[in-house]
């Protein structure tokens, strides 16, 4: 079972919890019906990118089996086949495009937007997967494109309306951890060799001056964000001191990164970080006291 997760990367789902945004944000959480249809939104978005994953890992086995990481993965490693791979995949396909039907159906609800979401992910994903990734610069934005039609999905299953600046702020933190990525994979480059093409269009000094850039960005994107008139009204001025718990998470992040040269994925850094994981603690229960006990 272990391998077949594997396969799926089902320890990436953490990334689709991105739909539950526009949700968590407009202090609908409590509402069920909206909750349910985010949960669907979720568990079709992970179906769709294990699809995607599954695609790359089979298009890219010989590329990993040179990787002293990724030819550890099922299909690089021997440990599935190619044709149960495929056979996964098109189960996958299958039962993503009947959740699909199914939510409509169970809603009563032609959610046309939210198909045009899913169906555009998978679509750019399959030319990053086979051409776009090893284009510098472009290989980045499509990965943080895929955290924008993340949120949107949430917010198109939902029809809750999402701010132009929580929309920005989206790409840039995305922006942050694609950066931090490619600049882990430069660090692990200059010992075992370059594993990716795309990394002939970057340096590590390139990388640092791009991830500061985006951090700054993202910490004015939150700022403007907190700032805005619809968001302040609909919370609470104080909703405005959040700010210290994001500026605190990027730094920490950005330490780990450039000071003590963490080369693993930002995701991994996440999990494993107790810093960064209290600060997003808090951050959440300061945003839920905003939003649900606003007086």
């Amino acid at each position: 079972m272990k391998k077949y997760l594997k396969l799926l990367r089902v320890e990436q789902w953490v990334k689709n919890f991105f739909v539950f945004v526009p949700l968590f944000f407009s202090g609908n959480i409590t509402n069920i019906d909206l909750l349910l249809k985010s949960i669907f939104a979720f568990v079709i978005f992970s179906l769709a990118a294990s699809v995607v994953y599954i695609l790359n890992d089979y298009n890219d086995i010989e590329a990993d089996r040179k990787h002293p990481e990724k030819r550890r993965r099922p299909l690089a490693s021997g440990a599935i086949s190619k044709s149960k791979a495929i056979g996964i995949l098109i189960g996958l396909i299958i039962a993503d495009i009947g959740l699909v039907f199914f939510t409509q159906l169970y809603f009563h609800e032609l959610l046309w937007k939210f198909a045009i979401i899913i169906g555009f992910y998978v679509v750019m994903n399959l030319a990053y997967t086979f051409r776009l990734k090893h284009v510098p610069i472009i290989d980045i934005f499509i990965i943080a494109i895929g955290f924008v039609l993340r949120v949107l999905a949430g917010g198109y299953i939902t029809g809750i309306s999402i701010s132009q600046w929580a929309i920005l702020l989206t790409f840039v933190l995305a922006l942050v951890l694609a950066i931090g990525k490619r600049r882990g994979e430069l660090i692990n480059a200059q010992v075992s060799g370059k594993t990716r093409k795309a990394l002939d269009g970057y340096n590590v000094q390139f990388a640092d001056i791009a991830l500061s850039i985006s951090i700054t960005l993202a910490i004015v994107c939150y700022l403007m964000f907190t700032l805005s008139p619809e968001v302040q009204e609909r919370f609470h001025e104080r909703v405005f001191y959040t700010v210290i718990f994001v500026v605190f998470a990027l730094l920490r992040y950005l330490q780990q990164t450039l000071v003590y040269n963490r080369t693993e994925s930002p995701t991994k850094i996440v999990y494993r970080d107790r810093y960064i994981q209290a600060t997003l603690l808090l951050w959440v229960v300061a945003f839920l006291i905003q939003i649900y006990f606003k007086k």
